[in-house]
């Protein structure tokens, strides 16, 4: 005897259903797993970013005649005042391995490299660059800020 209205779902429709919201939870879960690296990813930056803000604020804070270049290497590098260093060593600037300064913190490292008289006569740019490592690859910020002579 077989009624003619049977209601209710097959095992077929009940294992379809699972499937396709097995499928939604798994896309779920996948961009969830990606957001939380890059938010990591975001999180380092951020923290490179203050970590060179404050270099550069202390830096900014010290007198014009305090800021200087200990490898004078941006002295007198553009004799044609065309702003473009004779030498293409961008003035120094972007030199970590002989910096006129550097500090470690934590795993960031710190440089900041002075060019005096650059972009233009009784002004000093200031470069500062973080350096650090994420998940094998090296990342780098660099910040600049030009300190005029007002006196």
């Amino acid at each position: 005897m077989k009624r003619k209205n049977q209601e209710g779902f097959t095992l077929i429709e009940i294992l379809i259903a699972i499937a396709i919201l097995a499928f939604g939870l798994l896309a779920v879960a996948t961009m969830q797993v990606r957001a939380i690296k890059t938010n990591a990813i975001a999180s380092g930056i951020s923290q490179g970013l203050t970590l060179g803000q404050a270099k550069v604020e202390e830096l900014m804070n010290l007198s014009y005649s305090d800021l200087s270049d200990t490898d004078f290497d941006g002295t007198g590098q553009d004799l044609d005042d065309d702003g473009v260093d004779d030498d293409d060593d961008n003035f120094g600037l972007d030199d970590t391995a002989g910096a006129d300064g550097s500090e470690a913190k934590g795993r960031y490292t710190i440089y900041w490299n002075i060019a005096v008289d650059e972009p233009v006569i009784s002004s000093k740019t200031i470069r500062v660059i973080v350096t650090w490592t994420e998940k094998g690859i090296n990342k780098r910020i660099k910040l600049d800020f030009v300190k005029s002579n007002l006196s």
